[in-house]
């Protein structure tokens, strides 16, 4: 068997689709009980759970990449799993947090912490490119 080429971005990319399923399951629930089958129906639950899951896949497939291309780049790997696993919490965090009323230390961890993961790849991933 041939060794994995990106290890740290494959565990992490898969954890990350467990949280999706559940994300995506959660929007299906929801749909059942509020008998909704397009749009949110103009419940708040419903929008809440939709904006949840789209929050996921706006940030978790940029940052995957970014994940990936530093990983292939020669990244240092202990660095490179504590990302993977600062955005698995942060995702998590973010995650609990939306149903909850402001202020929210679980949904501004988790976006904040986020955004400030997607900075600290992209400056790793412009030192690494930069030509020596």
């Amino acid at each position: 068997m041939a060794p994995t080429v990106l290890p740290i971005t494959l565990s992490t990319a898969s954890v990350l689709a467990l949280v999706c399923v559940v994300l995506i399951l959660r929007i299906g629930k929801g749909r059942f009980v509020h008998k909704v089958s397009i749009g949110d129906g103009g419940n708040t639950d419903l929008l809440i759970r939709m904006r949840t899951h789209a929050n996921f896949v706006e940030y978790v497939p940029f940052i995957l990449i970014l994940m990936g291309l530093l990983e292939l780049a020669g990244a240092n790997h202990i660095f490179m799993t504590c990302c993977g696993g600062a955005l698995v919490v942060f995702r998590i965090l973010h995650a609990i947090g939306m149903p909850r009323p402001a202020p929210n230390p679980y949904r501004a961890i988790g976006a904040l912490g986020s955004v400030a993961l997607m900075l600290v790849l992209a400056g790793y991933g412009l030192l690494l490119s930069w030509p020596a």
